[in-house]
């Protein structure tokens, strides 16, 4: 299903002493190294996301295959399962049935917030690089870093990567501290960090000029790395969807 989660198909269908889990996951992290998976299923005969429930599932459960193990731009253990006939006790469901969905997102406003802080330990890396190369580079009988505009795109790079950093700080302390929800500001945290993560990175490669596309270097492993931040646990339009309909919401 994707971005729209209410819409799975994988089923939960009930038994004498459990579940019978059948269809296919995809783009599971850890696919194919992990020992338990959390599976999300259409567990009840009601529509849309009210019908989903969660249930653990050991690895070596019968009936659960790695149908795939699928490679990506920057290496990540990824998989898709597939599920047939395999049949779980009552106890490995999470929650009450029918609460799926609903432990899925509390569950997503705390990965969205270490997503955005991996954004920007990526860009805090690309910076860091970036001053060190253009205080070394000359050209035109001048170091990178002496050019005007060298100094915009730094101050530029600087500015994003700490307007993204006070967005995940703020973000992790309602979490943290405050013990709020805070879903409308992780979004922003996460949408914000990873998108200023990669147009950060981008100007680190073009400050590295050739050598940042060059296999193995550093700017070129940051360039790959960061990509699929803005997808995971929500992709950035997912993220301005939550932002919208909470500002909505709140003066309707």
């Amino acid at each position: 299903a994707g971005s729209d989660v209410a819409a799975m198909t994988t089923t939960a269908t009930r038994d004498t002493d459990g579940y019978t889990l059948n269809g296919t996951k995809t783009w599971i992290s850890n696919g194919g190294i992990a020992d338990f998976y959390t599976v999300f299923a259409r567990s009840e005969d009601i529509p849309g996301a009210k019908g989903i429930s969660a249930f653990l599932v050991p690895v070596n459960t019968p009936g659960l295959y790695i149908a795939e193990r699928i490679d990506v731009l920057a290496p990540h253990p990824l998989a898709t399962l597939q599920f047939g006939h395999c049949h779980i006790p009552t106890s490995n469901m999470l929650g009450n049935p029918g609460q799926g969905f609903k432990l899925a997102m509390q569950t997503l406003d705390i990965f969205r917030a270490s997503v955005a802080a991996a954004a920007l330990g990526f860009a805090r890396r690309a910076l860091d690089e970036s001053l060190r190369h253009v205080r070394q580079r000359r050209m035109f009988g001048q170091t990178l870093a002496d050019m005007q505009m060298t100094q915009a795109k730094l101050a530029d790079m600087a500015t994003s990567l700490e307007a993204s950093s006070l967005l995940t700080y703020q973000a992790a302390w309602l979490r943290d501290v405050r013990q709020e929800t805070a879903t409308r500001e992780v979004a922003m945290a996460k949408m914000t960090a990873t998108e200023s993560a990669q147009r950060i990175i981008d100007d680190a490669v073009q400050l590295f000029g050739g050598l940042g596309v060059r296999h193995g270097h550093i700017a070129e492993r940051l360039y790959r790395d960061i990509r699929a931040l803005r997808i995971y646990e929500g992709a950035t339009e997912v993220q301005r969807l939550i932002i919208a309909r909470s500002l909505l919401k709140d003066n309707s």
